[in-house]
């Protein structure tokens, strides 16, 4: 047999595959596994490149089902929030970044956090303070509101006679004078002034992104919203770009955007752009529909209002985006076109109304492979629990966000009540239920970093420097353990992308696309499962990332 190219030796390498066997070597040639067991040594040339693991473990390269990592990429470029946790902070880097850039028509960022500020509403007037002369729009960390000082207002025409749109809502004081946050659809009043991006400015922020998640043992990943949505324009053609001329490194699913504000009218141009955008690692082959908001500012859908008599003026019981009549019809017909469906839903009325639209397709289409998912759920009714093994359903959890930490205990918990606060992020009860996991960051709203997010998986708390503070572990009957977390985050992430057939599990025949961690997490305690660090990065066999 000819020599390998890239042996692995010497350590704990995790297959995830069905049995979770162990072994201890690894051999690649071209870009592919050609051996997984304890000793390769006879595939050494002397032209094979020999890593020695050295007690540390080798596992599937990471597949992030559900990140935005265009945008990531361009918040990296622009005024990044996302080090930063108080309002004094954000209003340094603001104030700084806007001197900095004293040509610019507008200051463009993000990545603030809502606990920073009084109920997670951060005003205009401290922004005015640090940013006047020219129009600010800062989105926060989960993308669903934005920071806008009084330029921004004036430019866009809002004042205390601008009626909340349909799918969002203004914030307003006792007099009902816009405060300076913008929730959800209103973020399209001012975004939709912002200059457009040049094509090479999003290449180069999906190269930052792809920098960016390769250092933490990301591969692949779906990426959640391939269309033009808040203030970075359509990731879709950076990625043909970079697909086509071999800039992109990693494996990519596109997410098209289902457009909520119109209907059944825009599925062909769906179709074409399915054929449009795809090219080298790259295709559309999933459709994104955001079904509801989040809870933190009362936009979540939920099946009972929210206490205290929070949510959007109309229902305060939140905002389902796309009519139930309409996600009725438009899952089955995209389910007969062999298109994928990325669900957001973060509320139980928004799971229901999800898993009720997939129902309806197996009624009309039968059973086919399309792989369905749902992303976030939050918060999920116990009885729809067992539908998501019925429907085929996978559950696409961003698990580092089953925590306590001041956003949830201060926006979230108060106004959710018993005993839906213990309904959050159940995915012990799914895994027992038998659904196909998998697993994604929602990145920039959140840390790209797996190893975090299946610390808190496990534990049910924060990993080590992503503490806000001491609480005790949230709902820890809902903790998973370390190897299907590890599983979900690979396998499962591979499977929902359609990617199971070369890549998520080492093994023979399948791509050589690994990350090498600094410890075996199964050796340590589970309270240090979130300190473990990417050393290095593979993609069939190339090294695309190494640390310092």
């Amino acid at each position: 047999m000819p020599y390998a190219d890239l042996v692995f030796t010497g350590g704990p390498v995790f297959t995830a595959n069905t049995v979770r066997s162990r072994a201890g070597a690894v051999a690649v040639r071209a870009g592919r596994i050609v051996a997984v067991g304890h000793d390769v040594s006879d595939l050494v040339g002397p032209r094979t490149e020999v890593v020695d693991l050295r007690g540390r473990m080798l596992v599937p390269g990471f597949q992030d089902a559900h990140v935005h990592a265009v945008w990531g990429g361009l918040d990296r470029l622009r005024c990044d929030l996302s080090p930063y946790d108080t309002a004094a902070d954000y209003l340094d880097a603001i104030g700084r970044y806007a001197a900095s850039r004293p040509d610019d028509p507008w200051v463009l960022g993000g990545g603030w956090a809502m606990s920073a500020f009084p109920g997670g509403t951060p005003t205009a007037a401290a922004l005015d303070a640090v940013v006047g002369d020219r129009p600010a729009f800062l989105p926060n960390r989960d993308g669903h509101g934005a920071w806008v000082n009084s330029a921004a207002l004036r430019l866009a025409g809002i004042d205390r006679d601008t009626p909340d749109p349909a799918d969002g809502r203004i914030e307003r004081d006792a007099d009902g004078i816009p405060t300076g946050t913008l929730h959800e659809g209103a973020m399209s009043l001012v975004n939709r002034l912002l200059p457009v991006e040049p094509p090479e400015r999003l290449v180069e922020a999906l190269l930052e992104g792809q920098r960016y998640l390769h250092s933490f043992g990301i591969t692949g990943w779906q990426d959640a919203i391939i269309g033009s949505y808040g203030d970075a324009g359509d990731p879709g053609p950076a990625y043909v770009t970079a697909g086509a001329d071999g800039r992109l490194t990693a494996r990519v699913v596109g997410a098209i955007w289902w457009d909520r504000t119109a209907g059944l009218e825009q599925i062909p141009s769906i179709v074409e752009r399915r054929e449009r955008y795809r090219g080298g690692r790259f295709a559309a082959t999933s459709v994104k529909v955001m079904q509801d908001g989040v809870a933190e500012n009362f936009t979540a859908s939920m099946l009972e209002p929210y206490g205290d008599g929070h949510g959007h003026p109309t229902d305060n019981s939140g905002i389902s985006f796309v009519d139930p009549e309409i996600l009725n019809e438009a899952v089955p017909q995209l389910d007969a076109l062999g298109f994928q469906v990325h669900f957001h839903a973060i509320g139980d009325r928004a799971v229901r109304q999800c898993l009720d639209a997939v129902a309806h397709a197996l009624a009309r289409n039968g059973r086919g492979d399309n792989r369905h998912h749902i992303a976030h759920l939050q918060v999920v009714h116990p009885d729809d629990v067992p539908r998501f093994r019925e429907l085929g359903v996978a559950a696409n959890m961003q698990s580092l966000w089953a925590t306590l930490e001041p956003q949830m205990v201060e926006l979230t918990l108060p106004f959710l009540g018993e005993p839906r606060a213990g309904w959050q992020y159940p995915f012990g009860d799914l895994l027992r239920a038998g659904t196909v996991l998998a697993a994604g960051s929602d990145w920039s709203v959140s840390s790209p970093n797996p190893l975090a997010a299946i610390h808190t998986a496990v534990n049910r708390t924060a990993a080590p420097g992503y503490e806000e503070g001491e609480y005790d572990p949230f709902l820890p009957e809902q903790a998973i353990d370390l190897a299907t977390s590890l599983t979900a985050y690979t396998a499962g992430s591979a499977w929902v992308n359609h990617l199971d057939a070369d890549t998520g599990t080492i093994e023979v025949g399948k791509y050589a696309d690994l990350a090498l961690l600094d410890r075996d997490p199964f050796a340590g305690p589970a309270d240090q499962i979130g300190a473990t660090r990417v050393l290095q990065t593979f993609v069939e066999g190339e090294r695309v990332y190494a640390s310092s």
